[in-house]
């Protein structure tokens, strides 16, 4: 059978030739299902030879169950042959990637760092020549690489390489929701099994070939192996007892069945194989040393490869088929595997993380020093950038430690990290376990903070509360001032997310301000957030307090923006953010940058800055469900529904507003509820439907009502407003409007001072109409083009309407350009209205620009490109390839009109 054939795949094999020919011109990546030995392995080792053949690069790695728990394992397989590129990767991604791969100290690195530097690494390989990454077994590779494979494969179409990757059905990976090929690969049929048996088991009768056909079901490894075993073995694999026996577990037995027969230094070998994470032969042959007491050679090996149970050569032993490696485990008792893990553990003097994880898995009952040298490998883990791993290192730790007080610790600490990933189920189980045993009152104050991190009780429950603010007090008189800080910041995030009664949110307020002294930017986020409108004076003056060029701290700058914007200083907001922005990309941290992505685009809409939202959507989107930020999906698509009302896509607006009104359904979530009332309300007044458009908005004014919120009300009063006037509701507008003026007075929230500006002219009588819409146009709305224009738009009407056509122009330009600009449709169409009824000529819709031709992202890469970055500086900024960069600007120039890069700002800018 020549290399390339294998009976009954051809349909798979074309697909996968396909792709392998044209990998110059596109990148793919395919995920190849199946159940074991169904011919996963196959099917891959035949597509590295075709790669081979079409003189492609080919990168292959292994997942070995042993090993799933060793950070990074699989990435240092794959990358092997293409480290020495490695000092050529920008110092950042150089120093994660190194870290993560344990060949140097340092922070811990972030994974999405890690995963560009493999990106980097593997598209500038394929530079030179096509690249084929192939890995099998991939649900046993360790979850850092699952990600970072995951991570590549969404960002290979640009590309000339193609990964093939290889996992049994059940087990869930992270490519899976990558958007990959998948081919799943099934028993082979009649005619196809028939041809293999015939092949491999020549002289069958036709009643053992029947039976053989039947229980085989298609599966070629059982095809090729059961025969063998009945006739060297004798195995009754034919006895109708045995068909009740799951396929798997009977292939077991037919690779075990020839193990019991093996000398037992040739079984020595293999057990020291099957609980190594390496198919280094030499290490092998070491432990299987130690493990027997006497020195092992290479030729201790040849029975187990003449039994076809393993390949070996000089360097290397694998094993044929993961079910062997099964096999091996299961044949031999507990004592003889933690024998072996024992041996292992001396083997590996000079590598400790791997040391001290066999000399784990060598005992059973509690043993302190092993214990203690598990706790102390977890911070290896975490300085290569691996927290699963870190926490299995904690939970064994846990397990052999003697005393009740340092269990329920490192299980505490091991949730803490569990947090860290947003793993709800792996908090709830560990705290769960660590109150099984005898707790300090710090200890109990760290479990409550853990369980509330996930809460799904009442968040408006106002004991609960005031319980986390008197925990956070207990904390602090203990010298925990970030654990205090961490309860009150939970108290805090209730209240805004409930609301809650004011009683609370002055009570938390009051807690986080004796929590420190000096100007905390932790206070300040608690205390704006608990109650927005309570302290905006003493907010905006710490905001105006510090300058966020004055800062380096990525959390103290998130927390001010997340202040600023509590308050409705958006501009202040903005320019955090932005800071916040560059830091997370710099650093890789893009599960916040997700997070951060949506409240920056409820920044921009505030503001006028919508193309910079539509960019900020479209990214976090992508990035909230890359990283599993199921909250922060949410959180981006209610975004999403303002931004799309506010650009004219009403459809998709509404729809969005019911899919999350039905997800909070239950649930105390005033922010979304509030923005999804808000979407609606400038949904209908985009349609014209004043009235509807005022029924959606007036219950977010009222506290009794589930959608209201004191900060994203504020949001709303213009559109309020403009129903209002326009379904004959100004009085009871007038009412509400009053009592927001008294409100201003002591809470001089910067968006509410805005929205006033627009506000009081449109209710006032004619007489005091004018001057109100003058002072409103003399403040400084630089920042605010969106809420000049409304203001503008407005005062053109008025003045049209008082029959001074000539005057109104001005205004009404000015409005048509700002909205134009921004992609304000609706108003710029009444703008446009209003100019045509001065007697001014223009058309009747907007010209298209075209910069608006552009994706979100394709104008999120066209502004980098104007603003001098290389495509390799783009990709640094975006996590892409600067391949992908350039396909990019190939489209953009076209729809632009302009043919290099010094033309993007000037049509940009149109």
């Amino acid at each position: 059978m020549s290399t390339h054939e294998l009976i009954g795949r051809d349909a798979e094999l074309d697909v996968l030739r396909r792709l392998i020919a044209n990998v110059k011109a596109e990148g793919a990546a395919v995920l190849v299902r199946g159940q074991p030995g169904v011919g996963k392995s196959s099917i891959l080792r035949v597509a590295a030879e075709i790669a081979r053949e079409n003189e492609a690069l080919v990168l292959s790695a292994s997942g070995v169950e042993s090993e799933a728990m060793l950070p990074f394992a699989g990435l240092g397989q794959l990358l092997r042959p293409l480290m020495t590129a490695a000092a050529t990767l920008p110092a950042a991604q150089r120093r994660a990637l190194m870290a993560a791969l344990g060949e140097r100290g340092g922070p811990p690195p972030e994974l999405f760092l890690t995963a560009l530097a493999a990106l980097t690494l593997i598209v500038d390989a394929a530079a030179s020549e096509p690249l084929v990454v192939v890995v099998d077994d991939l649900q046993w590779l360790d979850g850092p690489t699952n990600d970072v494979l995951a991570f590549i494969s969404r960002r290979l179409s640009d590309d000339p390489v193609i990964m093939i990757c290889g996992v049994r059905d059940g087990h869930p990976v992270a490519m899976a929701s990558a958007g990959s090929l998948e081919i799943d690969l099934h028993g082979l049929d009649t005619a196809s099994s028939q041809q293999l048996l015939a092949r491999v088991a020549d002289g069958l009768t036709i009643a053992d070939q029947r039976a053989l056909l039947d229980q085989a079901r298609g599966n070629p490894l059982a095809l090729v192996e059961l025969p063998a075993v009945w006739r060297s073995a004798g195995v009754d694999i034919l006895s109708s007892a045995s068909a009740t026996v799951p396929l798997t577990t009977r292939l077991q037995q037919a690779f075990a069945s020839r193990i019991t027969d093996l000398p037992s230094i040739t079984r020595d070998v293999l057990l020291i194989a099957a609980v190594n994470a390496e198919e280094n032969l030499a290490e092998v042959l070491a432990g299987a040393s130690l493990l027997c007491g006497h020195g092992v050679l290479m030729e201790s090996v040849e029975p187990a490869a003449a039994a076809r149970l393993v390949e070996f050569d000089q360097v290397t032993l694998r094993f044929r088929h993961p079910l062997v490696r099964s096999a091996v485990l299961h044949v031999e008792p507990l004592p003889r595997r933690q024998a072996a893990h024992a041996a292992m553990s001396g083997v590996l003097v000079a590598e400790e993380y791997r040391r001290v994880w066999h000399r784990a898995q060598s005992v059973e009952a509690p043993d302190d020093a092993v214990a203690d040298l598990l706790d102390a490998s977890h911070l290896e883990c975490i300085g290569r950038g691996s927290v699963l791993s870190a926490i299995a290192a904690l939970e064994r730790s846990a397990e052999l430690t003697s005393t009740s007080g340092t269990r329920a610790r490192r299980l505490l600490l091991a949730a803490q990290h569990a947090f860290g990933l947003g793993r709800a189920d792996l908090v709830t189980r560990l705290v769960e376990a660590a109150e099984l045993n005898d707790l300090s009152e710090l200890d109990r104050v760290r479990a409550e903070w853990l369980r509330e991190l996930f809460s799904e009780g009442t968040l408006g429950d106002s004991a609960r509360v005031r319980e986390l603010c008197t925990l956070a007090t207990r904390s602090a008189a203990m010298g925990e001032s970030d654990l205090a800080f961490d309860l009150v910041a939970s108290a805090a995030l209730r209240c805004w997310w409930a609301v809650g009664d004011a009683g609370d949110r002055e009570h938390v307020a009051g807690v986080a301000s004796t929590l420190s002294t000096r100007d905390d930017a932790r206070r300040t986020y608690a205390v704006a957030v608990a109650d927005p409108l309570g302290h905006v004076r003493t907010t905006l003056a710490r905001l105006e307090a510090t300058t966020v060029f004055g800062l380096s701290d990525v959390h103290q700058m998130r927390q001010l923006g997340m202040a600023a914007r509590a308050i409705g200083a958006e501009a202040q907001a903005a320019d955090y953010f932005g800071g916040v922005e560059s830091k997370l990309r710099e650093r890789g941290q893009l599960g916040l940058l997700s997070h951060l992505l949506a409240v920056q685009a409820a920044v921009y809409l505030d503001l006028g800055s919508w193309r910079r939202a539509g960019e900020s959507l479209a990214e976090g989107r992508q990035l909230s469900q890359e990283t599993g930020q199921s909250t922060w999906r949410t959180g981006t698509a209610i975004v999403g529904a303002v931004f799309e009302s506010l650009t004219g896509n009403i459809d998709v607006a509404l729809g969005l507003a019911d899919e999350i009104e039905a997800a909070c359904a239950g649930q105390a979530a005033g922010d979304f509820l509030s923005l999804v009332q808000l979407s609606r309300g400038i949904a209908h007044l985009s349609s014209g439907r004043h009235a509807d458009a005022y029924r959606a908005l007036v219950p977010m004014f009222d506290p009794a009502q589930r959608c209201y919120h004191p900060r994203e009300q504020l949001s709303a009063v213009m559109f309020l407003v403009e129903a209002a006037v326009g379904c004959g509701e100004e009085d009871e507008a007038r009412d509400l409007v009053e009592c927001l003026e008294r409100l201003v007075v002591t809470t001089p929230s910067p968006i509410l001072d805005v929205h006033l500006l627009y506000a009081r002219p449109l209710l006032a009588d004619n007489a005091h109409a004018e001057q109100l819409f003058l002072d409103g146009l003399r403040q400084d709305l630089t920042r605010w083009p969106w809420p000049r224009a409304r203001i503008e738009l407005a005062y053109g009407t008025w003045l049209r309407r008082n029959r001074r056509l000539v005057e109104s122009r001005v205004p009404l330009r000015s409005a048509v350009a700002t909205f134009d600009a921004i992609g304000a449709v609706e108003w710029g169409r009444q703008a446009r209205e209003g100019l045509r009824a001065a007697g001014e000529r223009t058309q009747a819709v907007a010209v298209e620009t075209s910069a608006a031709r552009l994706t979100a992202q394709e104008m999120q890469i066209a502004r980098l490109a104007a603003d001098g970055l290389s495509n390799r500086e783009i990709g640094e900024q975006l996590y892409l390839s600067p391949r992908t960069i350039g396909s990019h600007l190939y489209r953009i120039f076209p729809k632009l009109g302009i043919t290099s890069r010094a033309q993007l700002a000037d049509r940009i800018a149109e």
